[in-house]
């Protein structure tokens, strides 16, 4: 009796080794990603003067690079475009700033003295807190057991015109080195960013980061111009408001930049605006329009209720959800750069935080945490 015997396995089936399982990708704990996050919030602050103007550079790079790639397609060489770019630039902000420096300079010298003549009516109007501080410290001054000291005072020489000596050349090559890197990130950071792509070990790395900086770099183009011309049509409106107020024209101007400047600035710009636009009040329209009453106060409000529209539905039907960050990351984002860097981080923190958004969108395992910034 014969016992049946299997067919041996065929040679391709003996060949194919067991599959082994993929090891899942190392992930850093979380206290060295903080740590890690909190040494790269120390290194910003303490190199803002080397890292400011690179930021700088490379942000103004970004917004000119979809107008130099249109200049190459009419065959301008790029070199001559980063030059007509920066050149423009240059010449229209010039252009802008002695236009206004007229005006600008004469309400700076007639604002004291209209302040100094509105500072019965301001101590009228806060003549209740002052008499409830005094009722205050005489009390505290009946209870206290101790003999009043004596008040020392301390005098303090005033430095200004030595502090602006020596800060002025050191605004100037901040300017300068802005300029220089901005002309050089336009016309040999193509080049760079190709070299630094190529030095990936794979592929799809290669291309995970090409996507990412070309999804930054449209995104934050589109983001800048649509918001530059948003603010430009806020202060058209608002100076226009002020021309049929009775303001003159170059005066209405110089409001009108400066609303539009300020907005930029996302809470903090239009909180400064509207303290900015109640002290323009009381010096311009104290008691010529329309009344003695609300004449100082009708800026303000107009500044508030356009900023209101624009904030409320023009920007957000513009922009749409995809450049979309929460109130309360954006506000976080505000005070840490505003803090770091001052006027350049609150008018950076945007843009800033979009590219952050977008990268962490674009990484394995971190897309919870851009979906915390939306």
């Amino acid at each position: 009796m014969s016992v049946p015997v299997s067919p041996p396995p065929a040679d391709d089936e003996a060949a194919l080794p067991t599959p082994t399982p993929v090891a899942p990708r190392p992930r850093a704990p979380t206290a060295v990603i903080v740590l890690a996050a909190l040494a790269v919030l120390a290194t910003l602050w303490a190199a803002q003067a080397v890292i400011l103007p690179v930021l700088l550079a490379v942000f103004f790079a970004l917004v000119g690079n979809p107008l130099l790639r249109a200049m190459r397609r009419v065959f301008i060489p790029r070199f001559i475009g980063a030059l007509l770019v920066i050149s423009l630039g240059i010449a229209g902000a010039g252009a802008l700033g002695l236009q206004l420096y007229g005006p600008a300079s004469e309400w700076v010298q007639q604002a004291p003295k209209t302040l100094r003549a509105l500072a019965p009516r301001l101590k009228a109007m806060t003549q209740p807190v002052h008499q409830a501080n005094q009722a205050a410290e005489s009390f505290a001054r009946a209870t206290e057991d101790r003999p009043p000291r004596r008040v020392q005072v301390v005098q303090i020489q005033d430095n200004a015109s030595w502090r602006t000596i020596v800060a002025t050349p050191k605004m100037l090559a901040s300017v300068l080195a802005v300029v220089l890197l901005t002309f050089f990130f336009m016309v040999y950071g193509e080049n760079l960013q190709r070299n630094a792509i190529a030095m990936l070990p794979d592929r799809q790395r290669r291309k995970l980061t090409v996507d990412i900086m070309q999804s930054i770099e449209r995104e934050i183009s589109r983001y800048v111009l649509t918001i530059s011309i948003i603010n430009t049509l806020l202060g058209a409106v608002f100076a226009g408001v002020l021309v049929w107020m009775g303001q003159p024209l170059q005066d209405a101007l110089l409001w009108g930049t400066v609303v539009a400047l300020l907005n930029f600035a996302p809470y903090v710009g239009p909180l400064i605006g509207v303290m900015l636009m109640l002290l323009m009040g009381f010096v311009s329209y104290d008691g010529n329009w329309p009344s003695a009453a609300w004449g100082p106060v009708v800026p303000a409000a107009v500044y508030l209720l356009l900023h209101t529209i624009e904030g409320q539905f023009v920007t957000p039907i513009v922009l749409g959800r995809r450049m979309a960050i929460s109130p309360l990351m954006l506000i976080l984002a505000l005070m840490l750069f505003g803090w770091m860097w001052g006027i350049v981080g609150l008018l950076l923190a945007v843009p800033l935080i979009v590219c952050v958004k977008l990268v962490l969108a674009r990484i394995e395992g971190f897309e919870g945490w851009a979906r915390l910034l939306a």
